[in-house]
């Protein structure tokens, strides 16, 4: 959905806009995408279709503009039309190179996000590493952001200069220097044992992510497919399941809300879930408190 760009900084359209993606939630939603897939291109053999898989990055997308391979202006997604110019917190990256290997005019879009073994230097500074990173961009003095150290992954480059796949992109994407989200290549029947792997994977990595991103490979069959107004009919984020956790109870508060409804709050030993310290959870009402 994005968000509405923000004063502090100067607002700038996207040359293209940087669209949401569709969510699926279990293999049901994904065999769905398939068959829209098969009946858009008028495919009946799936063998035909080659899928990209790469892990969903937990961060913040941005947009890198580049002007004959000199970086030139950098934005947040913000509405998805219009972002925000942060240019100077952009160039604080150590990741994104100032000048391209070859002299192209591209946008090529990313992940801004901060790593796990950074998050832990900074203590309980923040939430979780994706709200770090957001704060960190969002700083008008971009030394602070400089030394949050933040980190990025290219998954996109537009326009895309003659590339007949998703492969072919990623690698000239490694070639004029920047680091490419990790991506293979699979057919339908192998995304199912991709996705399980990168939900075990998940627990081992530097960097958090909450889903699949699954495209259609070729370059051509996105141009047939195109997008809605909201999201590209070629691609879909499989998402991982919420992560859970358990907890002892130390005591039950209560909590008075804006509009004077009284809530029954229990105050739990910590317990990490998903980046964030949990320390209280509502109990609803007092009909569910009596029954738990």
């Amino acid at each position: 959905i994005g968000y509405k760009p923000s004063d502090k900084f100067k607002k700038v359209a996207h040359d293209i806009p940087m669209l949401s993606l569709a969510n699926a939630f279990s293999k049901e939603n994904i065999e769905d995408f398939l068959k829209k897939i098969k009946n858009f291109l008028n495919i009946k053999d799936s063998e035909k279709i080659v899928f990209s898989a790469e892990p969903k990055i937990d961060g913040i997308s941005a947009s890198l503009k580049y002007i004959d391979g000199i970086f030139t202006l950098g934005l947040s997604r913000g509405d998805g039309k219009v972002g925000e110019d942060i240019t100077p917190q952009i160039m604080t990256l150590h990741e994104i190179p100032h000048r391209l290997s070859e002299s192209l005019t591209c946008n090529i879009r990313g992940e801004v996000f901060m790593k796990i073994s950074t998050f832990e230097q900074f203590g309980d500074e923040f939430v979780n590493p994706r709200n770090a990173a957001a704060g960190s961009l969002k700083q008008k003095d971009h030394r602070i952001t400089r030394d949050r150290k933040l980190s990025f992954f290219a998954y996109d480059i537009r326009p895309w200069q003659g590339l007949d796949t998703e492969e072919e992109e990623m690698e000239l994407i490694q070639r004029l220097g920047l680091p490419a989200v990790p991506t293979e290549t699979a057919k339908a029947e192998m995304l199912e044992k991709i996705y399980e792997r990168w939900v075990k994977e998940r627990e081992n990595l530097d960097y958090e992510i909450d889903g699949l991103v699954i495209k259609e490979s070729s370059k051509e069959k996105q141009e047939d497919m195109g997008s809605t107004a909201h999201h590209p009919r070629w691609a879909m984020a499989w998402k991982f399941p919420a992560e859970q956790g358990s907890s002892k109870i130390i005591s039950i508060g209560w909590q008075v809300g804006r509009t004077g409804t009284v809530t029954p709050v229990a105050n739990l030993e910590p317990v990490p879930i998903a980046g964030a310290t949990i320390k209280r959870s509502t109990l609803h009402n007092v009909e569910e408190l009596e029954r738990l």
